[in-house]
């Protein structure tokens, strides 16, 4: 198979696995209704993901140097969510910026987590492009897969739970689907005019540091005012971070 029929083979395979998961929190109610819990599953996924696979492939491309781009990415998301997304306000808290109290679920976490997984995409997809170029495709293909159906589920996870119609779900994870093909095509046009090690290695770094500062930031502090159900919450972080941690064993 030619480079690009494997490319767009993956790109497709990838792309329907991913759909196919962020529709379970979308249509079935009785998963709508525990959306505490796919918050914190999300949370694990996001940890899990930063400390299994994007920092340590990271420091070994990149070595040490690479680390520096975490704090980059991590502070870039806190200066999106600060000044540029919406903002961040909770549950029936006044609010300096918007005035009064609000009752419904804040939207800047969703805004947040569309942006950092789209930069991770966009990565992998620069990556799989690297990878069919150079004959290792079905091994990269396989760790992007496993990695992209938990990233879905947890993407449409939290707009569920931020209440965002159906179809702004559908449209937000079509737009974070479709960035692994644009990172396929940005590996194909950049093609010998960068050090690929090193910016696939600072990509990672910086998109893992967007992982740690939404689920450090945004989702880990909304679980604790939930006061109920501590241990399952507990649970499910835990189990978030055992998938990626699975994952990483059997991509291996």
């Amino acid at each position: 198979m030619n480079p690009a029929a494997a490319l767009l083979l993956y790109t497709v395979l990838i792309a329907a696995a991913a759909l196919a998961s962020a529709a379970f929190p979308v249509l079935l109610p009785r998963l709508q209704a525990r959306a505490h819990f796919l918050l914190s599953f999300a949370a694990g996924v996001m940890l899990g993901a930063a400390f299994f696979h994007m920092l340590p492939e990271a420091v070994d491309e990149g070595g040490i140097e690479a680390l520096p781009w975490v704090l980059i990415g991590f502070v870039f998301l806190f200066s999106m969510e600060r000044y540029v997304l919406i903002h961040w306000c909770k549950e029936d808290e006044a609010c300096e910026v918007h005035g009064g109290r609000h009752h419904h679920p804040p939207r800047a976490m969703g805004l947040a987590a569309l942006v950092g997984l789209s930069i991770h995409t966009l990565v992998d997809g620069f990556a799989l492009g690297a990878s069919v170029a150079g004959g290792v495709g079905t091994s990269v293909f396989l760790a992007i897969l496993f990695h992209k159906v938990p990233n879905s589920f947890s993407l449409a996870s939290i707009l569920v739970y931020e209440r965002y119609a159906r179809r702004t779900v559908a449209a937000y994870v079509g737009l974070f689907v479709l960035m692994l093909p644009l990172g396929a095509l940005l590996y194909f046009l950049l093609s010998g005019a960068l050090d690929h090690g090193a910016f696939g290695a600072r990509a990672l770094a910086f998109s893992a540091g967007t992982f740690l500062h939404l689920a450090v930031s945004d989702l880990i502090p909304d679980l604790h005012r939930h006061r109920d159900h501590r241990l399952g919450l507990s649970l499910t972080l835990v189990a978030g971070i055992a998938l990626m941690w699975a994952v990483g064993r059997l991509a291996h």
